[in-house]
């Protein structure tokens, strides 16, 4: 596989004695073109699928958060879609959702659809896009931990109102604001900030009906010194679904992000 012409991430400089590093995995929608070749659907079913599997906006959200912050958190964002890698994912057997084809390199879209034809070699993308990722987020957490002693990870995620076929909990509450945990990393007075920050957009839920954290296996599971929670945030309270315009909802909750972000 061919080097990819844009950059696949970008890590967005904080203030240096911030511990906080929001992380948006999920907001972009380009998919380089040698990828693009490799996807099963055509033109208009593939815009209809980045509808629906984007997290739209969540960029914007964390980039209106941390303008605001005295301390600004530093960001990492992904800037290719979730439908190259998914870089949250495990990239083995330990992932659930590769019971829906939805691991590392997705299989099937949100729908249960075929995306990529079977038997498709997986690595060229692991090796070009997923590692390299990982990678950074490792260093960019390595480096928080050097300057502050700790590490906050935040992720910015959004969902849709209605679940897709593909959820594997999606029987459950979907309240305006699901706040994912991690019984390692996530300890109470950061789960206790989240849910006073986004009191104001509606009410929050726990762990429904997404769960975990995203924290680089270096770390995961070893080093308290790395905190982590994610924001999952319910679409219709910030845009016209599955796919249009941001409303007013997102300056919100880029309000309530921003004083989570203080929190820490």
């Amino acid at each position: 596989m061919s080097t990819a012409a844009q950059p696949s991430f970008s890590v967005l400089a904080g203030s240096p004695g911030s511990p906080v590093l929001l992380h948006v995995p999920h907001g972009a929608r380009a998919i380089p073109p040698q990828v693009r070749e490799e996807i099963l659907l055509d033109d208009g079913a593939l815009e209809r699928e980045l509808d629906h599997i984007t997290d739209a906006h969540t960029a914007e959200l964390a980039a209106r958060a941390a303008a605001t912050c005295a301390d600004r958190p530093w960001r990492h964002v992904n800037a290719l879609s979730r439908l190259v890698v998914d870089p949250e994912r495990f990239p083995d057997d330990r992932e659930e959702m590769g019971a829906v084809g939805m691991g590392a390199v997705y299989t099937h879209t949100t729908h249960r659809d075929r995306l990529r034809a079977p038997g498709v070699d997986h690595q060229p993308l692991l090796d070009q896009y997923f590692r390299p990722y990982a990678r950074a987020m490792t260093r960019a957490v390595d480096a928080r931990i050097a300057a502050t002693g700790r590490a906050v990870v935040i992720d910015v995620h959004s969902y849709p109102s209605e679940p897709l076929p593909y959820e594997l909990h999606g029987d459950g509450p979907r309240p305006p604001v699901c706040l994912g945990t991690d019984p390692f990393h996530t300890p109470p007075e950061l789960l206790a900030a989240a849910e006073a920050a986004f009191a104001g957009c509606g009410g929050t839920g726990r762990d429904t009906p997404f769960s975990g954290v995203y924290v680089p296996l270096k770390h995961y599971g070893t080093d308290r010194r790395v905190t982590a929670l994610m924001v999952e945030i319910r679409r219709d309270t910030y845009m016209s679904e599955p796919g249009g315009p941001a409303g007013p909802g997102l300056d919100v909750l880029a309000r309530a992000l921003a004083e989570l972000v203080a929190a820490c």
